[in-house]
C-alpha cells in the first residue's frame, strides 16, 4: 500500500536537500586520497595546486555527474513504475537499458574516428531509442499495446540485445581493446565529463523533468486502473506509448553517462512516495532528488572503498538494492 503523504511536506524537501549537500559535500571529499573541505575550499578559491586542480578538474565534475545521473534513474522508476501500476518495476524493464548498452559497446569497440566522449552517448541514445521502438513495434504487431503486452516484449528485447552484446564483446575485441574497458562500463561507473559536458548533462536532465511532469497528471489517471482512467478522459492506448517513450529517454541519458546502475530507479521512487506521498506532480521531482543521493553516496563509496581500485558503480548499487527489492517483493506477496 502506497504511504500517505506527510504532513509536513515542506520540511521533507528540506530535509533530502540536505542530506543531498551533504552527500555532495562528502563525496567531493571521498576518493584514493581523501581531501579537506578546507583543500575543496581552496580548489573553488582558485588555488594553482595540483591538488586543487584535480579536485576542481576531475572529482567536483564527476561527484556532480553521479548526482545528475542519479536524478534520472530515479525520475526513470517513477515513470515506469506508474505506467506498469507496478512497485516492482525497474526502469530497465523494456529493452531501454540493452539497447544503450548495446550501442555504447559498439562505440567502445569498434574505431569509429570520432572521440568516445562524443561517439558513446549518441550510440547509447540511439540504441535505447531503437530498443524502444522495437518493443513499441513488437506489441503493436502482436496486438498487445496495454502495458503487460509492452513488459512481456521489453523483458523478450532486453534477453536479446543482452545476448547480441555478449556476442560483440567476444568477436570484437582483441589485443588492441581490452575487454575490463566494457566490462566496467557494463557493471557501472560515472563517465567523468569536461565543465561544458556536465553542463549538456544538466540540461538533458532538466528536459527530463520538463517532459515527465508533462505526463503526471496521466499517471496519477493510470494508477486509478485503466476504465477509472478512461472515465476521466485519458485515452490510455495513446497515453500508455508516450510515457513509455519518455521513461525511455530518460533511461538513455542516465545508461549514457553512468553505464547500467541497477536498483536505483526501484528503490528511489518508493522512498520518494514515503517523503511526499503518490501524487506524481510531487512524486516525479522527489523520486530525482531521492535517486541523485543514492547515488551519489554510492559512486563515493566506489572510488574510495577499495583504494587504489574502484570497484563498480553497479555492484554497490546492486548490494544495498537486492535486500530492498527482497523486502518490497515479501510485502507485496503477503498483501
Amino acid at each position: 500500500m502506497t504511504p500517505p503523504a506527510p504532513r509536513h511536506p515542506a520540511r521533507a524537501w528540506l530535509i533530502a536537500a540536505a542530506v543531498l549537500g551533504v552527500a555532495l559535500l562528502l563525496a567531493a571529499c571521498a576518493g584514493h586520497e581523501w581531501s579537506s573541505p578546507q583543500a575543496l575550499y581552496r580548489a573553488l578559491a582558485g588555488d594553482d595546486s595540483l591538488c586543487s586542480r584535480l579536485l576542481l578538474q576531475w572529482r567536483l565534475p564527476r561527484v556532480f555527474a553521479a548526482a545528475l545521473v542519479g536524478a534520472l534513474l530515479g525520475l526513470s522508476g517513477a515513470v515506469f513504475q506508474g505506467v506498469f501500476r507496478n512497485p516492482l518495476a525497474e526502469p530497465y524493464l523494456l529493452g531501454a537499458s540493452g539497447g544503450a548498452a548495446l550501442g555504447a559497446t559498439v562505440a567502445l569497440l569498434v574505431p569509429l574516428g570520432v572521440p568516445q566522449s562524443y561517439s558513446l552517448p549518441v550510440l547509447a541514445f540511439a540504441g535505447a531509442w531503437g530498443a524502444t521502438a522495437l518493443v513499441l513495434g513488437v506489441s503493436r504487431v502482436a496486438g498487445a499495446l496495454d502495458a503487460a503486452g509492452m513488459l512481456l516484449a521489453g523483458v523478450a528485447i532486453a534477453a536479446m540485445l543482452g545476448a547480441l552484446r555478449s556476442f560483440l564483446m567476444l568477436a570484437l575485441s582483441d589485443e588492441t581493446v581490452s575487454l575490463q574497458v566494457v566490462m566496467s562500463w557494463v557493471l557501472g561507473g560515472i563517465q567523468t565529463p569536461s565543465w561544458p559536458g556536465l553542463g549538456l548533462l544538466a540540461a538533458l536532465c532538466v528536459a527530463c523533468l520538463l517532459a515527465t511532469s508533462r505526463i503526471a497528471h496521466g499517471l496519477d489517471l493510470l494508477g486509478l486502473g485503466t476504465r477509472a482512467a478512461q472515465g476521466f478522459g485519458l485515452d490510455v492506448a495513446r497515453f500508455t506509448p508516450v510515457a513509455v517513450i519518455v521513461g525511455s529517454l530518460v533511461v538513455a541519458a542516465a545508461v549514457a553517462y553512468g553505464g547500467l546502475v541497477a536498483f536505483v530507479g526501484l528503490a528511489a521512487p518508493h522512498i520518494a512516495r514515503w517523503m511526499v506521498g503518490p501524487l506524481h506532480r510531487a512524486l516525479l521531482p522527489a523520486s530525482a532528488l531521492t535517486g541523485a543521493i543514492v547515488v551519489t553516496v554510492a559512486d563515493a563509496i566506489a572510488r574510495s572503498a577499495l583504494p587504489p581500485a574502484e570497484i563498480p558503480l553497479g555492484l554497490v548499487t546492486a548490494v544495498a538494492g537486492g535486500p530492498f527489492f527482497i523486502v518490497l517483493l515479501a510485502r507485496r506477496l503477503r498483501s
